[in-house]
């Protein structure tokens, strides 16, 4: 590896990276639209910003996670423990979260109900993340494995 990219990469772990989607139209579902990224490669601590149409437990997201670029393995999943209705869009933090700095993820969230398929982002800690719509049955399979969010309290 060369040396100005050990040197970015070390400003990288200390400084954090931010990035915004921007104005996008709501789906209806969980839309990430943020995201901000701290620390050193294998132990990310990110900050994921949803925009979601919470009422109640009723309708609700349960969790953000991060996703190898296939939609293959589940690398990280963030539950959350109550809907944000009156918080709108929230962030929440979470890790540490095992990928390289040049690992191509995508961070998504789930909507309960309706699934994924919201807006996500898509890119890697040493380049930028994008605004990328999935397939509806991009990573389906995941969705059963846990973390589960335990309870709704509100």
């Amino acid at each position: 590896m060369s040396l100005l990219l050990l040197a970015l990469l070390a400003l990288l772990a200390c400084t954090g990276r931010e990035w915004r989607a921007g104005a996008t139209e709501p789906t209806g579902l969980a839309d990430v639209v943020g995201l901000r990224v701290e620390g050193e490669a294998g132990a990310w601590r990110f900050w994921v910003s949803v925009r979601s149409p919470d009422r109640d437990c009723r309708q609700w997201s349960p969790f953000w996670e991060v996703v190898d670029e296939h939609g293959r393995s589940l690398l990280y999943r963030r539950t959350l423990a109550h809907s944000h209705a009156e918080e709108q869009p929230f962030t929440r933090a979470g890790g540490p979260v095992p990928v390289g700095a040049e690992d191509v993820v995508v961070v998504r969230a789930l909507m309960a109900p309706g699934g994924y398929g919201g807006q996500a982002l898509r890119g890697s800690v040493a380049g930028a993340f994008e605004p990328v719509h999935l397939p509806e049955d991009f990573g389906a399979a995941l969705l059963a494995e846990g973390p589960q969010a335990e309870i709704c309290a509100f």
